[in-house]
């Protein structure tokens, strides 16, 4: 691992990352390879997680496809300096912020959405210029296996990496010296990258999970909020970091919800569920038996037939869940979906701020004053107000959790900020020495009034404005006598702080 780092950071300090030229021309080759290999990619995800081609794609390709198109048209943008205001003493100098990849960047991926959760984040961090190591996840191994092998098919082979393996690769990876590291996943491992990175000091995004709650108001169509709620509970078999993790709502719901997503299963998935091509299974016999043992002394109103042997668990819904029980201490990433009774919106608020922050919460209502309240009250990585999910679909938005849910974000522009360090740079002329006297030795108080004006703007508005006046107009007609080369230089100048002046008297 040790020499692949080192080999990924000579091709980086090559500079050839850098130029925008060859950052739209890698990221149109992995939009071309996204194109080109989407059967074996659909493939790859049906044999991970039992997807069907239209999930497969509407889910996982289609993003990825989305995300390149923005990217593309904006990158110019984004890499072109941005620049800042100024003050009386920078005037006639020159700030901006440049944008500047940081080097070579980790990204480990999820099995859940195991095409997405790698290469999205890779988009970001080619667009900003860095080199890359991607290691997928090993549990969907047909999707991490792909990678491998289209990857150096398409991009820079000595840039852009796939390292595939187990507990042993991942932990030899983190060893090495990155420049940043992006993990999606569960809070514990993620406690276990940021150690790592902690030894070399390296910044790292983590994208986590937790029990994202879903309040539903008795304000509230019920036959669209369960709607919504079941097509995102049940999405890739639960299996979603921001999936609804439970609901919260008023003991006179609990029974109209569960008959309302009963119908709603029903519709989306037929009579015989197993049998259904839209729904996934679980990931593994591990993860299959966690979330099963879930279910253990709880009311189920709802579903609950399993098949070990081809790890299918039907949607299922548990009622009056005790807020202490088995089921409600862990992120379920499955799909079960407890309810819990609460009295009011204040208890719900309440509820949520007593535990972990939460990478998403989804609120019902009519009343968009309770969502906007719901917003204010309590704190999660992200909120979608009436629907769930959505706000990750939104590359303008930043996606990213907070406190237990992770930190930093991605998407979108998001993207590019993560993988660049925004260089603050100030360019100042050799010539015009004589108006850096204000902060030379020595000093005087006469330096720091002055200072106070072209720094902070706190002079006296009244007779010290008319002094000034009178002084600029000294320092005009000395200008003019001694430095004809820059007299249109001082007169912008001049009219500037005067403009200012003029502009003061009259607040």
């Amino acid at each position: 691992m040790e020499q692949l780092v080192r080999r990924t950071r000579a091709a980086f300090q090559s500079g050839r990352s850098r130029p925008l030229a060859f950052r739209l021309q890698q990221l149109r080759a992995l939009q071309r390879m996204v194109q080109e290999c989407q059967k074996e990619i659909v493939a790859a995800l049906t044999e991970d997680l039992h997807k069907s081609e239209f999930n497969a794609y509407s889910q996982e390709v289609i993003t990825i496809l989305g995300e390149l198109d923005h990217v593309l048209e904006k990158l110019p943008e984004w890499v072109a300096p941005e620049s800042v205001k100024k003050n009386l003493l920078t005037m006639m100098d020159e700030a901006y912020i440049h944008s500047e990849p940081l080097g070579v960047v980790l990204i480990i991926g999820a099995w859940n959405y195991p095409f997405v959760l790698s290469i999205q984040p890779l988009i970001g961090a080619i667009a900003a210029g860095n080199a890359v190591i991607v290691k997928p996840s090993e549990l969907s191994e047909r999707t991490a296996t792909l990678l491998a092998k289209i990857i150096p098919q398409y991009l820079d082979k000595e840039l852009y990496c796939i390292v595939n393996g187990g507990i042993k690769e991942t932990t030899e990876l983190l060893k090495q010296r990155f420049d940043h590291i992006l993990y999606t996943g569960s809070s514990g491992v993620g406690r276990i990258v940021m150690e790592a990175a902690a030894k070399h000091l390296t910044p790292v995004t983590l994208e986590l999970g937790g029990k994202s709650p879903c309040y539903i108001d008795k304000d509230c169509n019920l036959d669209v909020a369960c709607r919504r709620l079941t097509w995102g509970k049940y999405l890739n078999c639960g299996q979603t970091c921001i999936a609804p993790d439970y609901v919260l709502c008023e003991p006179s719901l609990q029974s109209q919800i569960v008959e309302k997503i009963k119908e709603t299963v029903k519709e989306f998935y037929g009579e015989e569920i197993i049998k259904s091509p839209d729904y996934e299974r679980i990931i593994n016999l591990r993860h299959f038996k966690r979330v099963t043992s879930l279910l253990e002394g709880q009311k189920i109103a709802f579903g609950g037939e399993m098949d070990e042997a081809t790890r299918y668990l039907a949607p299922t819904i548990l009622t009056d869940v005790n807020p202490n029980s088995k089921v409600m201490q862990e992120e379920i990433f499955g799909p079960v979906l407890p309810i819990v009774p609460v009295k009011s919106a204040d208890e719900a608020i309440q509820f949520i701020n007593e535990r972990e922050k939460p990478l998403a919460l989804y609120v019902f209502s009519n009343n968009n004053k309770l969502i906007k309240r719901m917003i204010e009250e309590t704190s999660s990585g992200g909120v979608t107000g009436n629907d769930v999910i959505m706000h990750f679909t939104l590359n303008s938005l930043p996606f990213g959790g907070v406190g237990n849910s992770g930190m930093g974000a991605y998407h979108g522009k998001h993207s590019f900020d993560t993988f660049s360090h925004r260089r603050s740079c100030l360019i100042k002329s050799l010539k015009m020495e004589s108006a850096n006297k204000l902060r030379y030795p020595p000093n005087s108080q006469s330096k720091i009034d002055w200072t106070n004006f072209f720094i902070l703007k706190r002079f006296n508005k009244g007779r010290i404005g008319l002094f000034l006046m009178a002084f600029l107009g000294v320092l005009v007609a000395i200008t003019i006598k001694k430095y004809q080369a820059v007299l249109r230089r001082k007169a912008l100048l001049v009219f500037l702080v005067i403009h200012r002046l003029h502009w003061s008297n009259k607040q």
